[in-house]
């Protein structure tokens, strides 16, 4: 298994995890995971009204992830004219984007940001340099009057 094959896999877990899996096999069969969440979304819009809220996510990658998600459970997030484009707006019940879709979102989002952390750092080995880590601190140079 690749890592990509690896990460798929992962995120499938992640979500299955969310819609509320409870045996192996419900975990396994994490496909049907999306509809158990819609399923979970119509229930709690059924005793809660849907409010709108606005989320600031600047990684475009993240961006890109949430606004995926959020479609896959029928949530179409917009933004008004002149807002920024980190700036995304949803209309849903307040418990279900607190309770299910912010936490599903930050687990696969930290899985997919420890992929493709490891991807770069890979490519930039193979390619650019060996040496990836961060820069040295050093003193801040004195200016002489």
């Amino acid at each position: 298994m690749n890592d990509e094959d690896e990460l798929r896999e992962k995120l499938r877990k992640i979500e299955a995890l969310f819609a509320g899996a409870k045996t192996d096999g419900e975990r396994e069969a994490a496909g049907a995971a999306a509809e158990r969440i819609r399923l979970r979304l119509a229930d709690i819009g059924s005793r809660e009204a849907a409010v709108e809220m606005r989320l600031s996510i600047h990684d475009p990658w993240s961006r890109k992830l949430f606004l995926a998600l959020a479609r896959r459970y029928g949530i179409e997030p917009y933004r008004y004219p002149r807002m920024k484009r980190q700036t995304l707006v949803v209309n849903a019940p307040r418990s279900f984007v607190e309770d299910v879709l912010w936490p599903e979102f930050s687990a696969l989002n930290a899985a997919l940001s420890n992929y493709l952390m490891s991807a770069t750092e890979r490519v930039i080995v193979d390619v650019i340099h060996k040496n990836t880590t961060e820069a040295d601190e050093r003193a801040a140079l004195r200016l002489v009057d």
